[in-house]
């Protein structure tokens, strides 16, 4: 009898030092690739929401973000998260309008120039993009804008004209067809690669944010910035749909709240950041300021092209996100 208790005693002993340690063999590891580097405010945001999850979730899904393309370039991360070699990972959607025209919407050329206009834009297509990437096997978390596209150019430039023939480079659609209707040459380069692509030569120019020339230092390869505020793309951090299926209800309240504080910071810092990144191409040396009437009118001509393409490719969804958006204004 003495034996028998003794085994069960041990038994008891067991199984409450088993219990004890279940949290830890059950903690998540989640990897979260970012193409952009780690200084970039959007890496940043990234890092503090990481943070937050892992704090929130005491530990049992631990985040780790690898900026700069390390894990995967940024052309790879969306298909990295659907296949399951990530679990989660931040991607410029407009990357992938060659899967499906809606994705480019935030990158229709001054449709919506401003903050507050992408705001709107987002409101009329969010239903849409959630729905689609829900499709694809994915899970939206957040989405933070850029601050408005300026171009970078190696030379001044006063009209379209001008532009003829420079390295432009490419990182979407929208882009390679701004180099076709302008005359220039499009290069596709990955945004972990624009600081060498401009000191050889590979590429003479660029539409971004100033928040990607001062990120990169591109005033020791650039020359000037013109604010023409084309559009305000956006960053959308996803996770795995199997994967998010998978979370206990406590945490992925856990992930939502830390998620829709990342949204609202990310858009504070890129608020924020548009006119010390304006400055800080000035003290690099660069010239920055509004693009002239003559380049601007030439610009809108090809925007209007370029909405009128995107409106045919998006078909009948695309229509109704437009007008929805533009029914707010």
């Amino acid at each position: 009898m003495k034996r028998t208790q003794k085994l069960m005693a041990t038994a008891a002993t067991a199984a409450l030092t088993l219990g004890t340690a279940l949290p830890a063999f059950a903690a998540e590891k989640w990897d979260m690739p970012m193409a952009y580097s780690a200084s970039n405010f959007h890496s940043e945001n990234g890092v503090e929401f990481a943070k937050c999850v892992t704090d929130g979730t005491s530990g049992e899904i631990e985040i780790t973000v690898h900026p700069g393309g390390a894990l995967f370039a940024g052309a790879d991360i969306k298909r990295a998260i659907q296949t399951g070699q990530v679990q989660i990972g931040e991607r410029l959607l407009s990357g992938h309008q060659n899967e499906n025209a809606l994705f480019g919407f935030d990158s229709v050329p001054f449709l919506a120039p401003s903050f507050d206009d992408s705001g709107k834009l987002w409101e009329a297509a969010k239903p849409e993009i959630e729905a689609l990437l829900e499709e694809q096997g994915l899970h939206l978390l957040y989405n933070v804008p850029w601050p408005p596209q300026g171009l970078y150019f190696k030379k001044e430039v006063n009209s379209v004209e001008d532009m003829a023939g420079v390295k432009f480079r490419s990182y979407n659609n929208t882009t390679a067809r701004l180099a076709e209707l302008t005359g220039m040459a499009p290069v596709t380069i990955e945004a972990a690669e624009v600081s060498q692509a401009f000191a050889t030569g590979v590429a003479e120019s660029m539409v971004s944010s100033g928040a990607t020339g001062y990120d990169q230092k591109v005033w020791e390869s650039l020359t000037h910035f013109y604010e023409v505020d084309a559009w305000l793309p956006r960053n959308y951090v996803m996770v795995n749909a199997d994967v998010w299926s998978g979370v206990s209800d406590a945490n992925k309240e856990v992930i939502n709240t830390c998620a829709s504080e990342a949204e609202a910071r990310g858009l504070q810092k890129s608020k924020d950041y548009t006119q010390f990144t304006y400055d800080g191409l000035k003290e690099g040396g660069m010239s920055v300021q509004p693009a002239s009437e003559e380049l601007m009118s030439g610009l809108r001509e090809i925007g209007e092209t370029m909405t009128a393409e995107w409106l045919e490719a998006a078909g009948e969804n695309g229509r109704k996100l437009v007008d929805s958006y533009k029914s707010m204004n």
